[in-house]
């Protein structure tokens, strides 16, 4: 049986189906594009969230970007109003989410209010993967609800490899 998640608590009372899906050991770390080769899923569905510092906030954002893009600091510096954002270091991630990189999960963090930015691609696809907050587990979510429940911008912030 899986453990129940606060991502799978929040879905749940927002009437969202997902799927669980868990993957390698526990406590190892998977980049993105290995967890979508482990599920035997196109990279494009399985989305990374990246923990971004904008110049001049006392708060960082989140940016989920699909597993093969690399998130465009200038494109989501003009999106947030910002005139420099700047990923944040693993341990600074960690410390601020309180979650392990490989881990970090939007829908775990949304009692932070954080700004949200999804990048334009994943509207390309019904579901998409997520974290589900720890590592080793993903959560087939359908993209709409997503954007909704972690209240995320649409924006095209990614550059293809």
């Amino acid at each position: 049986m899986t453990k129940k998640l606060n991502s799978m608590r929040l879905l749940e009372q927002n009437g969202v189906l997902y799927e669980t899906i868990s993957y390698g050991e526990p406590d190892a770390f998977h980049d993105a594009v290995e967890v979508a080769e482990m599920l035997g899923v196109p990279v494009d569905r399985v989305y990374k969230t990246l923990v971004v510092e904008a110049a001049g906030s006392s708060k960082p954002c989140l940016a989920l970007i699909a597993a093969d893009r690399s998130l465009d600091l200038k494109r989501l510096a003009a999106v947030m109003g910002v005139k420099k954002a700047a990923m944040a270091a693993h341990k600074d991630a960690e410390r601020w989410t309180g979650l392990k990189v490989g881990g970090i999960s939007a829908l775990a963090l949304t009692q932070k209010n954080w700004p949200v930015y999804l990048d334009q691609p994943a509207l390309e696809h019904e579901h998409i993967l997520v974290s589900a907050g720890q590592r080793g587990m993903q959560l087939r979510v359908p993209t709409t609800a997503l954007i909704q429940i972690i209240k995320a911008k649409v924006a095209d912030i990614s550059t293809a490899p």
